[in-house]
């Protein structure tokens, strides 16, 4: 996949400011600090687009990037941490279940979990969220080059055991240092095009 351009068209906190023009729509879900701003980056082949921040949960509004006039990446904020505590955590959660149950242009999301740790007990609760209303998802496990070699094979045993990924299901080693999994990701999205 060539990226030719990138528009960050929409930030929004409710429906009525989603983009209107029905382009495929690719959303990412993950805990605050997996990474995706950098995920974002990578695809996108820019270096700092989608701000990357030291402190966790800084993106509070879904962002709809436009790529290439053709679909869209969708940034919603991490889960698990926000600036504001339980009551924002609350309204972010209603505003990304709402997108999810309502979006018929959405193709698939992408969970992203931390592969250096076990999933937590948010990233269970959200992929099995999404396994439940049969929504298409793909996990991909970033932050991959942090693990050496030798701890690979248990740290794949971990991410499957405790997502309890089907045998068919596999995860996307994903690395923003080395770019392991992008090609993988684009083809997915080239798939649902």
């Amino acid at each position: 996949m060539q990226i030719n351009s990138v528009d960050l068209k929409s930030i929004a906190v409710r429906t009525s400011q989603y983009p209107e023009d029905n382009l495929p729509e690719f959303l990412l879900v993950g805990r605050s600090n997996v990474g995706k701003s950098s995920f974002i980056n990578t695809l996108i082949e820019r270096k700092n687009f989608a701000h990357t921040s030291s402190k966790p949960g800084k993106t509070t509004t879904l962002n709809f990037y436009l790529v290439n006039n053709e679909f869209y990446i969708v940034d919603v904020p991490g889960y698990g941490f926000a600036l504001g505590g339980r009551e924002k955590q609350k309204k972010f959660g209603m505003m990304i279940e709402e997108y999810l149950k309502t979006r018929s242009s959405m193709r698939k999301v992408f969970l992203l979990v931390d592969y250096r740790h076990k999933p937590t007990e948010d990233d269970v609760l959200m992929y099995n969220f999404l396994t439940y209303y049969n929504i298409d998802v793909e996990v991909v496990a970033t932050k991959y080059d942090k693990v050496n070699k030798s701890g690979r094979a248990k740290q794949d045993k971990v991410i499957r055991e405790t997502l309890k990924l089907p045998e068919d299901k596999p995860f996307i080693p994903f690395s923003t240092i080395t770019k392991k999994g992008k090609e993988e990701v684009y083809s997915i999205i080239e798939s649902k095009l």
